[in-house]
């Protein structure tokens, strides 16, 4: 699933696209600036789709002079779904922080980085994990190695990307802070976290 865009599940057309623009702000716009807004397909493209969702109900259409102000339709009986699968990359992170509050031993912090975390990413992305077990943790624990390949297998089960996920010990994120590499700033910048304290206060305690 394209993580940034996902709700081009259903199709690769404009239609989700004029749909996330509109449904993400209850301002009226016209067609050329969902146009812009969209950034992708032609004028004739876009303003056909705004027909066609206006037709549908999905979209509430009133004249402005020579031009027409478009609105969502919130009391459409497609509104609910459409938010939803608009909202995916939300649930997945619902669903991400979830499940680590359930995890025995506790990861000591967890965060999503990458494309991912970015929302730039496409349906062959990954979704990447920084996964921190705790020094008193035994990498080879049982209970630890199930909690991981469970992650492995319900991010896939859930998205249809593969979880990559980058295990580290308390002690090697010590060693990272140390060497200081690229890796380090780029995870400093994009991370979201999903577990334990945020990610730059988390490093800072470890210092």
């Amino acid at each position: 699933m394209n993580l940034s865009r996902p709700y081009t599940i259903l199709g690769r057309s404009v239609d989700a696209d004029v749909l996330r623009v509109l449904a993400g702000t209850a301002d009226a716009m016209t067609g050329r600036q969902v146009e812009r807004l969209v950034g992708r397909g032609s004028h004739r493209t876009v303003q056909l789709t705004l027909a066609r969702l206006a037709a549908e109900g999905l979209l509430d259409v009133r004249e402005y002079g020579a031009s027409k102000l478009y609105t969502f339709n919130h009391e459409h009986l497609a509104a609910e779904p459409v938010l939803a699968l608009l909202g995916i990359r939300g649930r997945l992170l619902e669903r991400l922080r979830a499940e680590f509050e359930q995890w025995r031993p506790e990861p000591a912090h967890v965060s999503l980085f990458g494309s991912a975390a970015r929302g730039d990413g496409d349906e062959d992305s990954d979704v990447d994990l920084l996964l921190v077990r705790s020094d008193a943790v035994d990498a080879e624990d049982e209970r630890w190695r199930t909690q991981v390949e469970r992650l492995r297998h319900s991010v896939a089960r859930w998205t249809g990307n593969r979880a990559a996920i980058s295990e580290l010990s308390e002690a090697d994120v010590r060693a990272m802070l140390t060497d200081e590499p690229p890796i380090l700033v780029e995870l400093l910048a994009d991370a979201v976290g999903l577990a334990g304290r945020d990610l730059s206060t988390y490093v800072r305690s470890l210092t």
